[in-house]
């Protein structure tokens, strides 16, 4: 670790100044970033090639590329997903290690996630999507529909929060089947903390949920972000769930690892208790 341990909330939070430099040196370039106070100071210069440069490095492009809006460039068999490649290559791996019976999403939007994860469940031989949005627009539920997948996604149209679209999942996800979980839909706490509250009864031991975008707690300081995010965001929620479980969630960094996620500690396993 470096001493200074250098985070996007240091950077935000102390107003620092980032800066790079590369030279030649036994036929290799070495490449540094280094941090400065507003009034010039050093505070710390980091490696590019060290695990810790790649993390500062991979935050720095995080950030540009949100501004940027690269999460909404990439589709899925033709249909738009709002999310980050490596996060939906994160989504593959754990899907196909974990084979449920069915996943159950919150937030469809153009429903290019719905198909990614009935995708995986068709390569498999099993399972259903059941997608839910408080509002799925016509044309986004006729591609869905239409679409070769559609055979393995069920749609229901209603709040993630409210009773009756819960006892519909309940009618479809009967107890004892294996369920996955994923939270992508309103990101705000309060949201985030109602959702979590709901759907951990789906989720069996050794199984996840994911709960998506916890990013926007630092997304709070881009050019286009809106200062509420500090605090009104997902990962706080995580973080709470997580410490009241006392142990029987854990974070996954393991789905984490490539640096590069809108879900930072966002896939959450169900550790048996009684063990």
């Amino acid at each position: 670790m470096t001493k200074a341990g250098i985070t996007l909330a240091d950077i935000a939070g102390n107003h620092c100044e980032f800066h790079y430099y590369a030279r030649k040196k036994d036929n290799h370039l070495k490449i540094a970033l280094t941090v400065k106070s507003e009034d010039g100071n050093l505070i710390e210069e980091v490696d590019l090639y060290s695990a810790e440069g790649y993390k500062v490095a991979a935050d720095l492009w995080l950030r540009a590329s949100c501004h940027q809006r690269v999460m909404y460039e990439p589709t899925w068999m033709g249909i738009p997903i709002i999310q980050y490649p490596t996060d939906m290559v994160m989504m593959q791996e754990l899907i196909w290690k974990i084979r449920p019976d069915y996943i159950i999403e919150t937030g469809v939007a153009h429903g290019g996630s719905c198909v990614l994860h009935a995708s995986i469940l068709e390569l498999i031989g099993k399972g259903q999507v059941i997608g839910i949005d408080v509002e799925i627009r016509k044309y986004n539920e006729t591609a869905i529909k239409n679409h070769p997948m559609a055979k393995r996604i069920h749609l229901i149209e209603g709040s993630s929060i409210d009773p009756e679209v819960i006892k519909q999942v309940r009618h479809i996800a009967r107890p004892g089947a294996k369920c996955l979980v994923v939270l992508d839909s309103n990101h705000s706490y309060q949201h985030v903390k109602k959702e979590i509250e709901l759907y951990q009864q789906f989720v069996g031991i050794d199984c996840y949920m994911v709960v998506m975008d916890g990013a926007q707690e630092w997304a709070a300081t881009l050019p286009n972000g809106k200062p509420e995010w500090a605090e009104d965001n997902p990962l706080r929620a995580i973080r709470e769930f997580v410490t009241a479980s006392e142990g029987e969630w854990v974070v996954d960094e393991h789905y984490s690892r490539m640096k590069i996620t809108s879900s930072p500690m966002g896939f959450l396993k169900r550790r048996d208790m009684s063990i």
